[in-house]
């Protein structure tokens, strides 16, 4: 495991222009670097690269990130090997963190190994493509299905010939043991070895570096089965792995979605009908790692698979696996041809544009959610939608809090004739317990940012069918600065303000019950954000606070809400990381009594924890599934576009200023509602009433100034 701590040493020696610069040509736009993008095809520059907040960002397709994304997404290549090129080129050495040389002898075997099966496949691979030059039958029944001797290259197509052992006359040895661990041959249990692929068209199977893991072959006469895949293998398996992901990756960025189909004749015929974009599973069910590949390849998605029985079953599948997966910032859907028909025949038989007027208008996950339902009960009778709800109970389940759940539900209530409220009640009831290990459904997975434990989410306290805890970029609202604020950045809200949020500015933050409010509702004690920061000799918050009671059953982790002042903090935190650096003891305790500042809190502890001190580096630091990771998404362009500015301690400061001024005014008003009168609470309201005309001369000089 690579230290943090190194991770970010790197990205302080490493300039993001340099590395991007040996791949996109770039020229000078103001204080950034302009250049057309290389995730998506542009004719005018939208591409932007900050030297000095060390990140780029797309404004066309959104792609953004540090100098390790950056080649980690263009290159292909793995966290361990970005970091590795990066740490190469500037002279630094990737240290391991708590591994004993028994590890890392282990891990330089692996790799050995992995090299190993690397170059024979790849001699495999050579063997076949010249047995197709060979073979009038293959080339023969290449032609039949309409493709060409060009399409053929591009995927590196091949044949097999019906020799038992025709590898034998590529590797020296054919009882070397690297032939059965790659699957290119079978032994029998007499001790006799064969080829596993015989009379096959072969499809090399890439992962994303380009890299051949894996074959299959698909026959092209009589005999079953009628597609065969390598094994699972050290470098390959079909769960993990799509079928021309590696080739469509320029046509997915250029059309802006991904299509999953059943086969390989599929991706191929498609590809040479100029629908470029399309990728198979191994003929094994769409998994989890499946659709997190799809989904960093595009945030569309599409699924065409048969229109019969199986093609339907298979489609089901693939949402179930969807469902932990899905965001509002996706599009997922479905699509069902004729069941006399594949994607490859109904583009033949009807032309390209039929096919694209086909996909724009397949079902969205929604609707095949709710139409498969409905074809599995009677819904016109009161049994038939009662048995409705219990099958989708433990659907709905599995979806993040999101947005989309909520619209899922209220539709849903629609369709079983019951209220949103109602059926929010029902599927409260039984929520399941995530197995020993496994995440809660719906939440974070695995809790961490970079090392740093994610802070408890607070409900928002709404119920029924207000869509508390929307986390989607679109469907958040903005609210802005005051106009006389400096430097409006949209930050979107966790829920909508107005009279639906609750007021944490009387939270009792002490002890844990039912009918308090704040963190000490879900039974966090005021522990959760004090402790003490060794490193750098003040107070900090490390989030290591003892929980005392968890939240019920009912309790689903939501997007925390994001306040005005709270904006004005971020922006100033994201823009300059470096200001955690100069924060006092005065200062991180006005932070922690201000309500709605969960989240600057948190980025605190981030910048602090990981010593990230510019924009790139918090990016790569932060949990890109956690609050702070999808709140640095959602505002990349406006950060972007935000000049540097000339003093950003002082605006710190003002900001400051007038929290800790609206929690003694609030003081006062607590004072005020005890209905006492007495010397104590007089001289107390005495000393608020200084405080706070000393804070508002120190704002009115601010302003001045």
């Amino acid at each position: 495991m690579i230290p943090d701590s190194f991770i970010q040493d790197l990205l302080t020696r490493v300039d993001v222009a340099d590395v991007v610069g040996r791949y996109v040509q770039l020229k000078k736009g103001g204080v950034n670097l302009l250049g057309l993008c290389p995730f998506h095809n542009e004719k005018s520059p939208s591409f932007t690269v900050s030297p000095t907040k060390q990140f780029y960002h797309c404004f066309g397709c959104g792609a953004h990130g540090s100098a390790i994304t950056f080649l980690m997404e263009h290159t292909g290549a793995s966290f361990p090997e970005a970091v590795r090129s990066l740490a190469g080129a500037v002279g630094m050495t990737v240290p391991e963190e708590n591994r004993s040389p028994v590890q890392q002898a282990a891990t330089a075997r692996r790799k050995e190994e992995v090299s190993q099966h690397t170059q024979v496949l790849q001699k495999a691979q050579a063997h076949y493509v010249a047995q197709l030059r060979e073979s009038p039958a293959a080339i023969r029944y290449l032609q039949q299905r309409g493709l060409t001797g060009q399409i053929a290259k591009t995927f590196g197509l091949g044949w097999a010939t019906a020799d038992r052992q025709s590898l034998g006359k590529v590797f020296q040895r054919y009882d070397d043991p690297i032939l059965v661990e790659s699957g290119l041959v079978i032994e029998s249990e007499d001790g006799r070895r064969y080829d596993r692929f015989r009379e096959r068209v072969m499809f090399p199977i890439r992962n994303v570096k380009g890299e051949i893991v894996g074959f299959g072959g698909r026959i092209i006469g009589k005999g079953e089965p009628k597609y065969l895949n390598s094994p699972e293998t050290p470098v390959f398996s079909k769960g993990n792995e799509l079928y021309g992901l590696f080739e469509a990756r320029s046509a997915i960025r250029s059309e802006g979605c991904v299509i999953v189909v059943e086969g390989y004749m599929d991706v191929v015929g498609l590809a040479q009908l100029g629908v470029g974009n399309a990728v198979a599973t191994l003929g094994t069910a769409t998994t989890p790692m499946h659709i997190q590949k799809l989904l960093r390849a595009s945030d569309r998605i599409v699924f065409s698979f048969d229109g019969d029985g199986a093609g339907r079953r298979a489609a089901w599948r693939a949402l179930q696996t969807c469902l932990p997966l899905l965001r509002d910032d996706i599009s997922i859907r479905f699509l069902f041809l004729p069941t006399e028909h594949d994607p490859d025949s109904y583009i033949r038989e009807f032309g390209q544009e039929a096919f694209r007027a086909c996909l724009s208008e397949s079902d969205a996950l929604s609707t095949f959610f709710l139409n498969e339902l409905a074809s599995r009960h009677k819904i016109k009778e009161v049994e038939g939608r009662s048995a409705l709800v219990h099958e989708a109970r433990p659907l709905l389940v599995q979806i993040p809090d999101i947005t989309l759940k909520i619209q899922l539900q209220n539709e849903l209530a629609r369709l079983v004739q019951l209220t949103p409220e109602e059926l929010s009640q029902l599927l409260a009831r039984d929520v399941p317990h995530a197995l020993p290990g496994l995440p809660v459904p719906g939440s974070n997975a695995g809790g961490m940012s970079a090392g740093v434990p994610q802070a408890p989410r607070r409900s928002s306290g709404i119920t029924g069918s207000v869509p508390a805890g929307t986390a989607s970029q679109s469907s958040a609202s903005h609210i802005g600065m005051p106009s006389d604020e400096p430097g409006y950045l949209n930050i979107p809200d966790g829920v909508d303000y107005g009279s639906q949020v609750p007021d944490y500015s009387n939270a009792d933050y002490s002890s844990p019950g039912p009918n308090k409010q704040g963190y000490a509702r879900q039974g966090y004690t005021s522990q959760s954000y004090t402790g003490f920061d060794a490193g750098r000799g003040k107070k900090s918050w490390g989030r290591f606070g003892k929980r005392e009671a968890p939240p019920g059953p009912g309790a689903i982790p939501t997007r925390r809400s994001v306040a005005p002042m709270a904006r004005r903090l971020l922006r100033l935190l994201l823009s300059h990381p470096e200001l955690v650096d100069q924060m006092g003891d005065q200062q991180l305790e006005v932070l922690e009594r201000g309500p709605h500042l969960e989240m600057v809190r948190d980025l605190i502890v981030l910048a602090q924890s990981s010593g990230a001190r510019h924009l790139g580096a918090l990016i790569q630091a932060a949990d890109p599934g956690g609050d702070l990771g999808v709140l640095m998404a959602s505002v990349a362009a406006d950060l972007m576009t935000q000049e540097v500015l000339p003093e950003p301690q002082k605006e710190w400061e003002d900001a400051l200023r007038r929290i800790e001024l609206e929690s003694l005014r609030q003081e006062q008003g607590a004072l005020i509602a005890q209905g006492e009168n007495n010397l104590q609470l007089q001289q107390k309201y005495g000393e608020l009433s200084q405080r706070i005309a000393r804070l508002i001369r120190a704002i009115d000089t601010g302003k001045a100034s």
